[in-house]
């Protein structure tokens, strides 16, 4: 057994997961929330807290998969809600003190009322990974996770039979709400831009993944069809938006921007010939107009695409290799393009 490997603490807050699973016409199921776990580290930790009697059939199933059934006494409303979340942020607190060996704390809900534990076991030096069902989880509890996993996104959870139905109609959505590849590119390029900045080396692609889940802690290479991020880097190889390298570890290379391609020359060429053209015909162009005129001739321009932060990091770039000029000029309140020497 690895020594390095994580060891996992798994805590559910069982009737927020089961009416949200519900509600979304599923029937929640443990397993794809232990397989993918069991591909984070090892989950020595298993608890769920709910009501138990509400839940007969879920009961079994949980205890099939070495669960630890809390029972929260049968209280009203609120107030039996309120008794259940405090019981699991008062074992999960109480377990990061006691058992240093554990690494990872999954949480599973989408309650935001768990924030502030999150914030916590962060603050322990925990790793906080959360688990919930998307249409049930509030907007104010991914962003304050290492890494969130949708359930519905897990492999092995079936779509319900709604969903199948409306798939044409609802293609569409989905595609907009996990976003396209063309979205995912900038997400990469300037997550790998800001590591080379900020350390100087090799970034390795682990190291890649991990930045990326901490800007955007929903991320996963699933929800654009990749069976793993290695493929997606390599489907990115692929597009010339960057290059891979042998690492220090096998399964784990290096990442860098493609030197030669049509990656970022394609995009200064289309630069330079902007410019050109715009000066043959007599005319000047301005800075802040640039881009637009860019996109005239490539609508899905976007300098992000090639690891700039910003539209003015991709001109200063574009001066420094010699391709454009820009002064600039008190009268039009703007920079002035020209061709560089």
């Amino acid at each position: 057994m690895a020594t390095d490997e994580e060891r996992i603490a798994l805590f559910l807050d069982y009737e927020n997961l089961a009416i949200g699973a519900r509600d979304r016409g599923l029937q929640f199921d443990l397993k794809p929330v232990a397989d993918a776990l069991a591909e984070r580290g090892r989950v020595v930790v298993r608890k769920a807290y709910a009501e138990w009697s509400a839940f007969p059939d879920d009961r079994r199933m949980l205890v099939r998969h070495n669960v630890e059934l809390i029972e929260i006494p049968q209280r009203m409303g609120v107030v039996r809600k309120n008794a259940a979340d405090i019981k699991m942020a008062v074992d999960a607190v109480e377990l990061a003190f006691e058992r240093d060996y554990l690494t990872t704390f999954v949480i599973g809900t989408g309650d935001s009322d768990f924030t502030p534990l999150v914030h916590k076991l962060r603050s322990l030096n925990k790793q906080v990974i959360g688990v919930g069902v998307k249409e049930s989880t509030s907007a104010l509890l991914p962003p304050a996770c290492d890494e969130f996993l949708f359930y519905e996104r897990l492999k092995g959870v079936e779509a319900p039979t709604k969903a199948r139905s409306k798939q044409p109609t609802s293609e569409p959505e989905e595609q907009q709400e996990n976003g396209s590849l063309d979205d995912l590119i900038p997400l990469v390029t300037q997550t790998l831009s800001g590591l080379q900045s900020t350390y100087g080396g090799a970034v390795v692609a682990s190291s890649l993944k991990r930045a990326i889940l901490r800007k955007d802690p929903t991320f996963s290479e699933s929800d654009f069809g990749f069976r793993g991020f290695g493929e997606l880097l390599h489907h990115l190889e692929s597009r010339n938006a960057i290059e891979l390298g042998e690492g220090p570890a096998k399964g784990d290379p290096v990442v860098g921007f493609a030197e030669k391609g049509k990656g970022e020359e394609g995009a200064f060429a289309l630069l330079r010939k902007v410019v050109s053209d715009t000066q043959s015909d007599g005319g000047s162009l301005l800075l802040s107009g640039l881009k637009n005129q860019l996109r005239k001739i490539e609508p899905d321009f976007s300098e992000k695409r090639y690891g700039f932060s910003g539209f003015l990091q991709f001109c200063k770039a574009a001066r420094t290799r010699g391709i454009i000029d820009f002064r600039w000029d008190d009268d039009a309140g703007d920079y002035v393009v020209n061709l560089g020497g």
